[in-house]
């Protein structure tokens, strides 16, 4: 059965509570457009690299208004509304980097914690530590839906190939990946990554991002994206400023995609071996 999904594109600031509203609004637009199933970006709650000033406003999941708020969007519109992920406080101190998919009547259908923490060290200075302030999540799941079988991630783990096998491996027929990704990182690879985790598995990719110059002085790369089965972008936004992206999904063309090119069937399992190169006296047999 097709269904037409929406990537909401935002540039989420430092107050949970305006980012809620530009929320509200960019979802009522879709389900306007006749989405029936709507995805926000990463940390569509808040962007606040000041640890300390983020802390002060976050809340657990029973309180957090961006949960709250989505919760009623999936309500009042009778859609399936994920929330690609927000900052939820933890009993421990930490915080979780958390996805929520909302049925029509407004009911959690799954949660997902990211599991690859952003740890890196780019050109220009430019260093993240995710796991300073985030705790991993370690379960990837497949969630059956009426209209298509989902899988999940969240920006960095987009890097992660396997993740996706797994779930395509066990029936995902549309993958999400809803990110914050920079501007540095984006130029270079958001495309080629989202294309290639549809094409190599075989699916639909919808990917809602943030976008532009954020309250906190960070820079996001934008360009959210729709790709099929192919490796074809149905929709796509631009670089900055919000945007609403919507695309007719058919999960049967992931079907006819294994039918052309059957890779998941025809996985082997083999082994690696290192082995020496040159050897003192000669080359290794």
């Amino acid at each position: 059965m097709s269904f037409k999904a929406a990537a909401v594109q935002m540039c989420s600031g430092v107050d949970p509570v305006k980012n809620a509203a530009a929320m509200a609004r960019l979802v009522r637009e879709a389900a306007g457009q006749g989405a029936t199933y709507v995805q926000t970006p990463e940390m569509t709650g808040m962007l606040q690299r000041d640890r300390t000033a983020a802390r002060a406003v976050l809340a657990d999941e029973a309180h957090d208004i961006i949960v709250r708020t989505g919760s009623e969007l999936a309500r009042e519109f009778g859609i399936h509304m994920h929330v690609g992920s927000t900052a939820i406080a933890l009993a421990d101190g930490k915080i979780a980097n958390r996805g929520f998919l909302f049925g029509p009547d407004g009911r959690i259908l799954n949660r997902y914690d990211k599991i690859h923490m952003f740890d890196v060290d780019l050109d220009n200075g430019e260093s993240w530590r995710e796991s300073a302030a985030y705790t991993a999540g370690s379960e990837a799941r497949v969630l059956s839906l009426p209209f298509a079988e989902m899988g999940f991630a969240i920006c960095y783990d987009v890097r992660f190939p396997a993740l996706f096998r797994a779930q395509a491996v066990a029936g995902a027929e549309v993958m999400t990946v809803p990110a914050a990704f920079t501007k540095q990182t984006g130029e270079a690879h958001w495309e080629i990554l989202l294309r290639a985790r549809a094409i190599e598995n075989g699916v639909f990719v919808i990917a809602a991002a943030q976008a532009g110059r954020h309250d906190d002085g960070r820079e996001t790369f934008g360009h959210s994206m729709i790709v099929d089965p192919w490796g074809t972008v149905l929709a796509s936004a631009g670089a900055t400023g919000e945007a609403v992206i919507v695309a007719e999904i058919d999960p049967s063309a992931v079907k006819a995609a294994h039918d052309k090119i059957p890779n998941l069937r025809n996985g082997r399992e083999f082994s690696v071996e290192k082995i020496a190169g040159a050897v003192a006296g000669g080359v290794a047999a």
